[in-house]
This record gives structure tokens, C-alpha cells and sequence, in this order.
């Protein structure tokens, strides 16, 4: 049975539930990589301030050392344990492989300030991964941009056709949302970066450790300027979720497009059979269940990053063991976001995009409307009348079952005598995109370059 860190000034032995209740070596296992490596930087900065030997430092750090080896090497190592946390079964482990040298590497720190550096550094590194997989999400978008480059599709707003835009376009909206996400986690990183460690459990340490060496050695920016502060501080976590939760957002609305495009009533992409399933019962379906489930799985980031605002809203200076529910939050909340990062990545590689189905689309239901007002505007047409002019032309053309460019020229004259001829050209699908010629907008020319940049 591993030794809790504590218990000298007990008598009485803890309850059987609550010790369960009070156990989260099941889930802080995770931090075991990262408390070791924090413990060496640890052990290093005890024994340049005197605190241990130079012979009694390497004992201690060969006994980590091992003990990372055969974590990774076996199983089972951490099986059958009951230690309270993965920090006291550190400590119990290494006692038994080193002996008694063992129970000093704790001298000059809390497992406050152990959990709170050990957090952050697992932490960092599941911020770089899940850029990582949000690159990877940017290059499936730009692939499937580029593999339909030409492909015309409907805007829409209010879920009705607008405007008619290039598929490409459309892909690079998500794009965009992608890239302000890798910022937010950056800038998110800067501040989960900095070291805790020498903060004690509330008071820092009473020991001359040299904080600044362990964050270069740990490769954190900086050092935490109060220890009240530093060990109560779960700013980081709030603002990971936080920046998740839009990743999420993101996800969401770019499964429910994809989820509404690949109905029969939009027909406009078909998944493939990687990311799809049938229906127990109706023989003929295929349902668009990995989008279904990144858009569903959105809300369960969302509850983590509000549980986290819950838990911490009311908390007195400075570590409360509310503060232990942080972990379960941020683990799921990476290992949520990195399958649906890495789900939406096969989506969209292995997704059939229907050109002709989409051009039918935007060729219909007078997305052109607005090419006439703009037209007329030309013509020297205030715009407030032109868009009025238009409305009615729009009227006439839905009584007549046609579109503004299927009606004939004096049908359109009826409504301005500004109009000529030429209006046909400008109310082309070709003369709609190309009309769009600004930096952002839709114009082919102006995509190629987006896409060219964003590659």
C-alpha cells in the first residue's frame, strides 16, 4: 500500500469511501511523464541550493529516471496501485527503489505547487498537439478547395440563397476560423507557460531555489510572481476550454453545413462510407454520423469549460480541493477535441462534392438580384431605388416562372429605362464572381490568391 503525503498529526484511519472519493490517481495518471520531469528539474535545483548532495541528486534522479523506463516499458505498472494520487505514487515508488533518499526530494516544495507545474507542462504539450491536428484540419480544407477550385455554389443567409459564391470560398471561411483558433491557443500557451514550482503550498519555498533556472530548464517563459497566486491559479485551464469551446463552435457549424449539403434536399456533397453508418431498419439510409457527432460533442466542451467557471467562481485564496476537479475537465476536453479535429479531417478528404448539383442551385432563386441593383447603380440609380426597381422585377419574374436573366428586355425595361441590353452580361454567373474583385470576396481571381496564400 503506497503512503499518503500526509497523515503525522492523524490518529483515526480515513473512511473507506472517502478515501475512493478522495483518490484521482485514476484519472491525474496522465500527469506521470510530466511530474517526473518536473521532479528531476526539482531535484536539480535542491541540490544547487544545498539541500541534498551531489551523490544523494544522482540516486534520485537515476531512481526517476527508471521509473520512467519501466512505465513505459510494462502495462501494467501502474496496475493494483491504491496510491492517492499519481504524485504520491511517484514518491512511493521511488522510496521503494532508492530507499529513504527518496523521502527528500519533496524538501522545499507542496504538492500544491507540484500539481500546478506538472498540470501546465501536460498541458503545453496537448496545446502544440492539437495544433498540430488543427493544421491538419486547415490542409484538408484547402485540399477540398482546391480539388473543386472552380465550383460554384449558393450563400447563404437566413439558410436562404443569397448570393451565388465559389465552393472554394466557402472552404476558406472554416479556414479562417481554424487560423484565429491556432491564435487563441498560442496566446492561450504564453500563459500556461509559467512556472509555479517554489511557490509551496501558498507562502514559497524556505529553501534558496532558483526558480528562474527551473523554468529555463523546464522550458517555461517565466517564473509565477506570487506564490498565493500561483497556486490557486486555474486561469490557464479556464482559458483552454475557453479557446476549445470556439474550436468546437467552429467544428459544429462547419458539420451542420455538411450535414444539411449532404441531404437529398441540397444533394451537394456526399460523405463517404468511412465516415457514415446505416439505419438498423431503413435499408436505403446513410446517415452523416461523425458530423452529428462532432456537432454533439461541442456542448459536452462547452459544460467543461463552464464547470470550470462554476468551481472556481467562489474559491478563497488559496488551494481548495475543489480545485481538483480541473483535471477530468481539461483531459476530456483534449482528447474531445483532438478526435473531432482529426474526424473533420477525414470528412473532408474523402469527400464527393457535387458541382453540377450546386451551379443548378445557384443559378436558381434570383441570386443575381442583387448583380441588377448594382447594375442599375452604375447607371447612375440611387441605391435605395435600384434595390426597389429590383424587388419588383423580382416579383414579376417569380409570377412569370422565371429567372431575372430568363425574362426578355422589355420585360426588365418596364421596370427602368436605365436598363440596356447589356444587363444579360452583367447578370452572367461568370460577371456575378468576377464582380466581387475585392480583397475577401468571391471573385475567382481574389480565391486563387486566398488559396494560394493560405497554402
Amino acid at each position: 500500500m503506497t503512503k499518503n503525503l500526509w497523515g503525522g498529526r492523524f490518529t483515526g484511519k480515513p473512511d473507506k469511501t472517502f478515501v475512493e472519493f478522495n483518490r484521482s490517481f485514476d484519472f491525474d495518471i496522465r500527469l506521470f511523464e510530466a511530474d517526473v520531469r518536473a521532479s528531476l528539474a526539482h531535484a536539480e535545483a535542491i541540490r544547487d541550493a544545498g539541500v541534498v548532495t551531489s551523490s544523494e541528486f544522482d540516486k534520485i534522479a537515476r531512481g526517476l529516471k527508471k521509473l520512467s523506463k519501466q512505465a513505459a516499458a510494462s502495462d501494467t505498472f501502474f496496475d493494483n496501485n491504491d496510491a492517492e494520487d499519481v504524485h504520491s505514487f511517484i514518491e512511493g515508488k521511488l522510496v521503494e527503489l532508492i530507499g529513504s533518499t527518496g523521502k527528500k526530494l519533496h524538501t522545499g516544495r507542496s504538492r500544491n505547487d507540484q500539481v500546478a507545474t506538472a498540470f501546465r507542462l501536460w498541458l503545453r504539450d496537448r496545446v502544440d498537439g492539437i495544433d498540430d491536428v488543427l493544421q491538419a484540419a486547415r490542409r484538408a480544407l484547402v485540399d477540398a478547395a482546391e480539388r473543386h477550385v472552380d465550383a460554384v455554389m449558393p450563400g447563404y443567409t437566413h439558410l436562404q440563397r443569397a448570393q451565388p459564391i465559389l465552393w472554394a470560398h466557402w472552404c476558406l471561411a472554416y479556414f479562417e476560423m481554424f487560423a484565429r483558433d491556432r491564435e487563441r491557443l498560442a496566446d492561450a500557451r504564453k500563459r500556461i507557460n509559467i512556472l509555479p514550482l517554489g511557490s509551496g503550498a501558498l507562502a514559497g519555498t524556505g529553501f534558496p531555489i532558483d526558480r528562474e533556472s527551473v523554468a529555463r530548464q523546464l522550458g517555461f517563459d517565466g517564473v509565477s510572481k506570487n506564490s498565493l497566486d500561483a497556486v490557486s491559479d486555474r486561469d490557464f485551464a479556464v482559458e483552454f476550454t475557453s479557446c476549445c469551446s470556439l474550436i468546437m463552435v467552429h467544428l459544429s457549424r462547419l458539420a451542420e453545413d455538411l450535414v444539411l449539403y449532404c441531404s437529398a434536399e441540397f444533394d451537394f456533397v456526399e460523405l463517404s462510407d468511412a465516415v457514415s453508418s446505416g439505419s438498423s431498419l431503413m435499408p436505403q439510409k446513410k446517415n452523416p454520423d461523425a458530423l452529428e457527432l462532432i456537432r454533439g460533442k461541442a456542448g459536452r466542451v462547452f459544460g467543461h469549460n463552464t464547470a470550470l467557471l462554476a468551481t472556481m467562481k467562489g474559491l478563497p485564496l488559496a488551494y481548495n480541493k475543489d480545485m481538483q476537479e480541473d483535471k477530468e475537465a481539461v483531459f476530456d476536453t483534449v482528447d474531445t477535441v483532438d478526435m473531432c479535429l482529426r474526424t473533420m479531417a477525414i470528412v473532408l478528404d474523402n469527400l464527393r462534392v457535387n458541382e453540377r448539383r450546386m451551379l443548378e442551385a445557384a443559378e436558381t432563386g434570383y441570386l443575381n438580384a442583387t448583380e441588377l441593383a448594382d447594375y442599375l447603380v452604375k447607371k447612375g440609380v440611387p441605391f435605395r431605388e435600384a434595390h426597389d426597381t429590383v424587388g419588383k422585377a423580382v416579383l414579376f419574374a417569380i409570377k412569370k416562372g422565371k429567372e431575372l436573366n430568363d425574362l426578355a428586355l422589355e420585360d426588365l425595361r418596364q421596370f427602368s429605362k436605365k436598363i440596356d441590353a447589356d444587363v444579360f452580361n452583367a447578370l452572367s454567373m461568370d460577371k456575378a464572381l468576377a464582380a466581387k474583385n475585392v480583397t475577401g470576396g468571391t471573385a475567382p481571381k481574389q480565391v486563387r490568391t486566398a488559396l494560394g496564400k493560405s497554402r
